[in-house]
């Protein structure tokens, strides 16, 4: 892990690095790296962040019984507190062990968030590199899910309407060639 290492993110594709893996680790822990977000040691090759164990992405927020963000790291679940992206109800699944527990049952988690006592753990260094923006969970994702939903519904419906214009022409047609025929 000792060469330089890049980040590209997802949601543009732009890069940053080359830097330590040990600045790709802080942007991690500090909510800079999504799940989606990938990493490589030459610029040519890219793994998602999640696949190297050494970012500790090992937590899925549950959203819906149906739709989780991440893997993301505890760093990240702070940050989502801090933000108000989630709350002590949120459930958050740790996908090394399978335990499934709400924030609030987490105290190191829930209360250091909660009161900061953890804001200078991640301060920036003059030397640090420019980094990503603190990733974001959108809350408004249960909404897009929904009209995400529901314009598939209507586009099935839409379908169905179709093919049954389709049919009823089809009969019209071979109804006239028949006619024609006889």
């Amino acid at each position: 892990m000792n060469q330089k290492w890049f980040l590209r993110k997802h949601e543009d594709g732009s890069t940053f690095g080359p830097v330590q893996f040990e600045q790709i680790t802080r942007w991690a822990a500090a909510a800079q790296v999504a799940p989606h977000d990938t990493l490589s040691s030459d610029g040519q090759t890219w793994t998602k962040a999640p696949m190297l164990p050494q970012l500790g992405m090992d937590w899925l927020v549950e959203l819906t019984s149906e739709h989780y963000y991440g893997p993301t790291t505890l760093g990240a679940l702070r940050e989502f507190i801090r933000l108000g992206e989630i709350d002590g109800e949120a459930v958050v699944i740790n996908t090394c062990d399978g335990i499934r527990r709400q924030i609030r049952e987490m105290p190191d988690l829930w209360e250091t968030a909660q009161s900061g006592a953890d804001e200078n753990q991640f301060q920036i260094q003059l030397d640090d590199p420019v980094g990503p923006g603190v990733a974001k969970m959108s809350v408004r994702l249960q909404e897009r899910i929904r009209d995400l939903e529901q314009t598939l519904q209507e586009e099935r419906r839409a379908l169905a309407d179709s093919q049954k214009r389709y049919d009823d022409l089809e009969r019209k047609y071979q109804d006239l060639l028949l006619r024609d025929l006889s």
